[in-house]
Order: structure tokens, then sequence, then C-alpha cells
């Protein structure tokens, strides 16, 4: 005989029921599918979030007004106009980062070697980027008090090598702490200087540099040798040549007339060098270089006062698109790129010297 299953009558009473013909349960089951299938979502998303992928990103990034960084003595703010500089936000991608830049058309998906290349460190990267914006501080503060008139003093002392890219030109031939002060017999007092010399160089072609190594164990002791690196195929580009070299400079020799501190706090690169440069001018001269209006830019900034290519311009144009800029500075060999990139939401104006950037603004 089968088993019964007691239930509650209207009356109060207990009656026997047979197996089978209890009432169906009415609650719904698409809640718990649901919370299921979020779970499951929630699981998976967790397990696959730190596995990272061999590619970078770039997006837009932060835009600031160099009158937060630049701070010159007895210097005067301008107090309506703004001068920004362009940031790009750059990312070790993960699956998902990855999927989300191929879908953005303001993001750009680089393979992380053309950023980074193999061996070497984010740290070593981070540590180049500083000494980028560092020496396009000091190379800013140069050129705007060159052209105001003031008389400067700043002496190279070579290029220091932080590091070499394993499988390299450099690697096993130079060394940490080694310091460049030749090149092909070009003197080389900062690490710009080598940078520029390598422009009219060829994959394969053999480089002499005399260096200065350190001495171990002895306090500012060196020995001054010759050694000869075989320019590889760069990393970002197969096309051109590359030492393999991460670069700092050598302590300068620094004597300035006006007080100037760039604070760029962790920011690496040296592209903000054109607009510290426009807001050191502007901090020393009378009345705003900018007539009251916001003006973006990015660029490097040579001692010969000339204005270099630099990479994200994409990036930058966005940004200063959405940082509602009336126009954007941009190195000439940036310019078409920007152009395709601004369409018609902003103007912009294409700089190979900061001459051209001084004679823009004073149409405003």
């Amino acid at each position: 005989m089968e088993d019964d299953v007691a239930i509650e009558t209207t009356s109060g009473e207990f009656a026997d029921v047979p197996e089978g013909l209890e009432p169906p349960d009415s609650s719904p089951k698409w809640p718990w599918i649901v919370a299921s299938i979020l779970i499951l979502l929630g699981i998976a998303i967790a397990v696959a979030w730190p596995i990272e992928v061999p590619y970078y990103t770039l997006s837009p990034g932060p835009v600031y007004d160099t009158s937060d960084f630049v701070h010159v003595k007895d210097g005067v703010v301008s107090e309506d106009g703004e001068l920004l500089f362009l940031t790009v936000s750059l990312l070790e991608a993960n699956v998902f980062e990855y999927t989300a830049g191929l879908l953005n058309p303001k993001v750009e998906v680089r393979e992380r070697e053309r950023i980074r290349p193999i061996g070497v460190s984010q740290e070593q990267l981070k540590r180049e980027g500083l000494a980028a914006m560092q020496q396009s501080k000091t190379d800013a503060i140069y050129v705007a008090l060159t052209s105001l008139g003031y008389e400067v003093t700043l002496i190279g002392t070579g290029a220091l090598v932080i590091d070499t890219v394993p499988d390299s030109g450099a690697d096993g031939v130079l060394f940490p702490n080694d310091v460049i002060v030749e090149m092909d017999g070009k003197v080389v007092a900062f690490r710009d200087d080598i940078i520029k010399d390598l422009e009219d160089a060829e994959i394969g072609d053999l480089i002499d540099f005399l260096i200065k190594r350190p001495i171990e164990g002895e306090v500012d002791a060196f020995n001054t040798m010759y050694v000869e690196v075989v320019l590889g195929p760069h990393v970002d580009d197969p096309t051109k040549p590359m030492i393999g070299v991460l670069l700092d400079n050598n302590e300068p020799i620094i004597e300035f007339p006006v007080e100037v501190i760039i604070d760029s706090q962790n920011i690496g690169g040296p592209s903000a060098g054109m607009m510290f440069t426009l807001q050191i001018i502007d901090q020393l001269t009378e009345g705003e270089l900018t007539n009251g209006e916001r003006i973006a830019g990015t660029g490097t900034i040579s001692r010969d006062a000339s204005v270099g290519a630099i990479g994200g311009i994409t990036q930058k144009v966005y940004g200063a698109i959405d940082a509602g800029a009336k126009a954007v500075l941009v190195p000439a060999k940036n310019y078409d790129d920007a152009v395709l990139a601004a369409k018609d939401d902003i103007v912009v104006v294409r700089i190979e010297t900061i001459d051209d950037a001084l004679a823009y603004l004073e149409t405003l």
C-alpha cells in the first residue's frame, strides 16, 4: 500500500490524500534560474578577469591645466584662459578590456611588444617615461626663457644607460650606468641627441659609441672606451632601426636665471613639453596668450624650439574635444591623423616650432 500525505481540510480536520494529488507549487521558477545564471557569470568573470592578453589599450587620458603644474617665481597665472596638455591612458589589457577596446572607436589596441619589448619590465618602462618627462621639463624651461631673452646655462653630460633590451644590438655591449658621451664622433649631451641621430640610420648600421663605464668599488671613477652596436629592427616599427637601450640623462649642469618648478607628479613621457613652454611664457609676459580661450595641445619640445611628434594623437584629440577646447595644437608630423580624428568638432593647428604656436595664439 502506498504512503499517503495528510492535509488539513477547510473545517480544520485532516484527511488522507493519495500521494501525487498534492496541489502544485505555484511559486515562479525564473528568479532562481536568473540568479543561477548571474552567479555562474560572476564566477566566470572573477576567473577570467586577472588573465592578461599580450596587448595594451590606448584611450583618451585626463586633460590637465598646465598652470596647475608650472610654478614660475613672480610669474602671473592667467585668470580666464587655459593651456591644457593632453594625455593617453595606457593599460595592459585583460581579456575583457581587450574586447571592449576593439569595440570602442576611441580606443586603440596595440601588441604588447610595441609598447614594452620582451624582457623589459613595467618598472623599467616607467622609469624611461619619467626620464623623458624630466628632460622635457628642462628643455621647456630652457626654450621659454631663451625665447624671452634670458641668458641660461644648460650643459648636458651624456646619456645614462638604464638597461638594455634582451637580444638587441646593445645587449651584452652596453650595461646599466654606462654613460654615452659620443655617437659616431658626435657629442652626446642629452638622451635625445641619440634619438635625433638615429633618424637617418638604417637597420644593420654599425654605430660607434664612446662611453664612460663606472669602475666597480670606486667613487666617481670611470673607464673610457669605445664600443660598437649593430642596429636591429625597432619593436614598435620593424622598418626603423633600434639600438635596444633604455636611457636617462646623466646629471646636467643647469643655471636658470628664473626659478621655474614643473611638478609633473607621476606622469611620464615627453609630449607635454610644448604646452609647458607656453605656460612659462604666459606667466612671464603681460596679458594672456589665450585671450581667455581654452586651448589644448601636445608635442615634444627640443632645445632648438622645434616641436616633435608624439604617440596616441587620435586619443589626445578626442580628449581635447571632450574637454571643450577651442583648438588643439599638434606637431606637424601628427597633423593629418589629428585632422581625421577631429572631423569638424575642433580646430586643429599644425605646429613645427614654438613660434608657430605663439603666432596662432596671437590671432585669438
